[in-house]
């Protein structure tokens, strides 16, 4: 029996109640963290008949300058495909970390016109603390899916659109890194990178929207919206490299934010080609 997603979250109890559903793929989206402070030993595991989604080489443009680059079209319908994504999966992302590379799975697959898709709130930590099953990591063989990509080319911003929105009033830029970076106080932690700000940019850290890996309620997470825009705002998410800036994304379209995009070179982009 198939079933569709109605929200772009879901509770690790909903996905154990519809494990047995043809049409769900379960995605493992987990990657280090670029701060190094990665103490999860969780990564041994996975969720029953999860499938690696390589986010940092399948389905990412080796070719650019810049980590977690936005694929082309043919790449990214090309690697679902290969993970047994079809037209009608009901997919489920998850990672090891609660909430982190997730949201950006989740938008990449927004981004190639796939609508049936969530997050799982708070990821592997939260579905073993739950107590349900699972298994250790394995590669599982696959068939092909029939998964067709259509480019909505609003959601993902690059260089020149934010050069334009960074002298627009009536555009809003909020970034996802710690105060601490987006201060300057704090270096960056990738080598040789400026601190800075993208200018007229407000800042969020995305740790902000959650309570210990999981989403705060939708309430909390609109009365923190209103303090950087207005539902009816045209807001683009950056961050260090295009990651985090999709759980700030996550988090608005959960609270009726839906004029919004993420900036995919974020800060790693911009203050490499822009000097201070």
């Amino acid at each position: 029996m198939n079933t569709t997603i109605n929200k772009p979250l879901v509770s690790v109890t909903w996905l154990e109640q519809h494990l047995d559903a043809s049409n769900l793929v379960i995605l493992d989206a987990s990657i280090p963290k670029v701060t190094g402070d990665d103490t999860n030993d969780a990564n041994e595991v996975q969720i029953p008949n999860a499938r690696f989604f390589d986010l940092k080489n399948k389905f990412s443009d080796n070719s650019a300058p810049f980590p977690t680059t936005f694929p082309s079209l043919d790449q990214f319908q090309n690697e679902a495909r290969k993970l047994g994504v079809y037209s009608n999966s009901a997919i489920v992302i998850y990672d090891d970390k609660g909430i982190y590379s997730s949201p950006r799975v989740w938008w990449l697959f927004k981004a190639f016109g796939h609508h049936n898709v969530a997050v799982l709130d708070g990821g592997l930590p939260a579905w073993t603390t739950a107590k349900y099953p699972v298994e250790a990591k394995h590669d599982s063989p696959t068939t092909k899916g029939d998964f067709t990509a259509k480019l909505q080319p609003n959601l993902m911003k690059f260089f020149d659109d934010v050069k334009k929105e960074s002298v627009d009033a009536k555009h809003i830029i909020v970034d996802a890194r710690s105060r601490g970076r987006f201060n300057g106080t704090e270096p960056e932690p990738r080598k040789g990178l400026r601190s800075g700000t993208i200018p007229n940019s407000k800042n969020l850290p995305f740790e902000e929207l959650l309570n210990n890996g999981i989403f705060k309620s939708e309430a909390e997470l609109l009365n923190i919206f209103n303090t950087v825009a207005k539902t009816s705002d045209h807001i683009t998410f950056s961050c260090g490299s295009g990651i985090t800036a999709c759980v700030l994304a996550l988090g608005a379209e959960l609270t009726g934010y839906n004029n919004i995009s993420v900036y995919d070179g974020s800060w790693t982009e911009w203050g490499t080609l822009v000097e201070a």
